[in-house]
């Protein structure tokens, strides 16, 4: 069969969830093509080729990106065979996933995607049938990812340290999640199971891109240290082979502090950065999303991971149903003292609670209290909050932040936190926040190293809203038929 791997968005990375099952693929004996519309045009001449077309679809932007795209394909390939993989295929029950795709595929999608590429060939339905919607957990015989179908490094986000750049990659050191936290789509695909990939495929892969020109990594397990005994094998073994590598790893509040006598070693092994999601500084909404950790211990992991030379970067749930001004104040208080106003990327500023088909929160009390409808457009519930002005000033904030991050006169991510300081202080204080005036510093245990910090060139984020530039470029391939639309 002539496969074709589509990726919309994988947070600015080159895309492992088409390499990766692109060398399976391969070594099954089919010819396979990629196509990343997130560096590269959409070619509807390689559409023409394929025999089958599958997009990856990893996170809620890829997700919208390819709805959009897939439905453009079914009009104008209408037999085409149509997948969608990765973790979002999961909402396969979604009217705009069954209205285009003739399979779905979440989990460890591998087995099931080789089971569909060898299937014979039969006329697409345009709709799922039974047994359509696959949740794949077993583990995966994992090869070295097909890297060369892929546009080179250069096209992707670089590690970015004052005037220094280094180009970056992304590999992953496991899948899943542990954890359940209830606003994460993992749980509804792992619940909780946890699946490592072998070190020697991590090595491999992390080889081959040192050879394409890598000089940083981003581990991109959704929790680095789910294993952290296997997690730390891995860096120390890139480490050996590679020790001009640098890399950063996400992983949670409660992980860093559980693991305290892991920093050093990981320090030692090139770790510049954690990504940690803090989502809130009330220990109220951390209860509500099950986070496992409160305010007071994200403090303390800033300082602890301070103490081995590593910046932490907390992204942020900031807009929920049940939202309070004040709860906005505090958290830029809590940037302010802990001076992580260049560990911020703007754009978490404005992340608005994504409630996917089968969200675990749908269920909740405060979430329930304020569900609209589904919106098949957003591939989402809609919810309005309990104060309908907190939702303007998201809506504000949204355009503030893509505004100022774009184009030449892009700007630094503390200049932008000026503006989105600005204007969240002066709108809470109509809205009437106890107190919008800042807080003083904590002191100089809270403060960070002096000069730039680290941080990846790619601003965006996995559970963001696509940015009006990228539902531009996906408009621009989705020509033919009538595509659903991505919404605002």
């Amino acid at each position: 069969m002539r496969i074709l791997l589509v990726s919309s968005y994988e947070l600015g990375h080159q895309p492992v969830h088409v390499a990766s099952p692109a060398a399976a693929l391969r070594a099954r004996g089919h010819e396979v093509r990629a196509l990343d519309v997130s560096v590269e045009p959409w070619d509807w001449e390689v559409v023409g080729w394929a025999d089958r077309v599958g997009f990856s679809v990893p996170m809620h932007t890829a997700m919208r990106m390819a709805v959009t795209l897939a439905l453009s394909v079914r009009a104008k390939h209408p037999k085409l065979p149509i997948c969608f993989y990765g973790l979002y295929a999961a909402m396969g029950g979604d009217p705009g996933t069954a209205a285009v795709a003739d399979r779905v595929i979440a989990g460890e999608y591998e087995p099931a995607l080789l089971e569909w590429a060898d299937e014979p060939i039969r006329p697409a339905t345009g709709a799922l049938r039974a047994g359509a919607v696959v949740v794949h957990l077993g583990r995966s015989s994992l090869l070295t990812p097909a890297r060369d179908l892929l546009p080179p490094l250069e096209s992707y986000a670089r590690l970015v340290v004052g005037d220094d750049e280094r180009l970056a990659a992304a590999v992953e050191a496991s899948h899943g999640c542990s954890h359940r936290c209830r606003h994460c789509p993992l749980p509804v695909v792992y619940d909780g199971r946890l699946r490592v990939v072998p070190e020697d495929v991590v090595l491999a892969d992390v080889s081959q891109l040192v050879s394409m020109g890598a000089r940083h990594l981003s581990f991109a397990d959704p929790d680095f240290l789910n294993g952290p005994r296997h997690a730390l094998r891995v860096a120390q073994a890139v480490h050996a082979s590679f020790p001009e590598l640098s890399f950063d790893c996400t992983t949670k509040v409660e992980h860093i502090l559980a693991h305290e006598d892991l920093w050093a070693a990981l320090a030692g092994a090139g770790c510049l950065f954690v990504v940690s999601a803090f989502e809130s500084v009330d220990d109220t909404t951390l209860q509500i999303l099950d986070k496992g950790h409160t305010c007071v211990e994200e403090s303390a992991a800033v300082g602890l991971l301070r103490r081995h030379g590593i910046e932490l970067r907390p992204s942020w749930l900031p807009f929920t149903p049940w939202t309070k001004a004040s709860e906005l104040i505090a958290m830029l208080d809590f940037v302010i003292a802990h001076d992580l106003l260049q560990n911020v990327d703007p754009v978490q500023f404005t992340i608005r609670l994504l409630l996917p088909e089968g969200s675990l929160l749908l269920s909740a009390p405060e979430v329930k209290a304020r569900l609209r409808h589904y919106d098949a457009s957003r591939l989402s519930w809609l919810w309005s909050a309990e104060d309908p002005r907190i939702d303007e000033l998201q809506a504000e904030l949204a355009a503030l932040v893509e505004e100022s991050g774009a184009g030449v006169n892009a700007l630094g991510p503390e200049a932008v936190f000026a503006e989105v300081e600005r204007t969240v202080r002066s709108r809470a204080q109509a809205i009437g926040a106890p107190s919008t005036e800042r807080r003083p510093r904590l002191g100089s245990a809270s403060m960070g190293p002096i000069g730039p910090r680290p941080r990846l060139s790619e601003p965006w984020f996995c559970c963001s809203e696509p940015t009006s530039t990228q539902r531009e470029a996906v408009g621009a391939g989705a020509d033919a038929g009538e595509a659903l639309p991505l919404g605002n």
